[in-house]
């Protein structure tokens, strides 16, 4: 039978996955955005916005599955 301490870390080690799969997302957003530059440099500039909106949104997914790893190990 598991343990409680191993059953946190191992909740935790898998909610960490997320902050991986941000990074992936914010290099998906950026390379995305320069893929569209590459092809149309007049359109960069409109398209802007929705990369920092992108980048925003893919780091807060990150900072969440943090936050969860953190809530879980410390959690009683």
């Amino acid at each position: 039978m598991m343990s409680l301490e191993a059953a946190k870390v191992i909740g935790a080690g898998l909610a960490a996955i997320g902050v991986g799969a941000a990074a992936v997302g914010v290099g998906i957003v950026f390379g995305s955005f320069l893929q569209g530059a590459l092809r149309n440099p007049a359109a960069a500039d409109g398209q802007q916005g929705r990369l920092f909106i992108g980048f925003a949104a893919a780091e807060l997914l990150g900072l969440i599955a943090c936050a969860g790893a953190i809530i879980i190990l410390n959690a009683v």
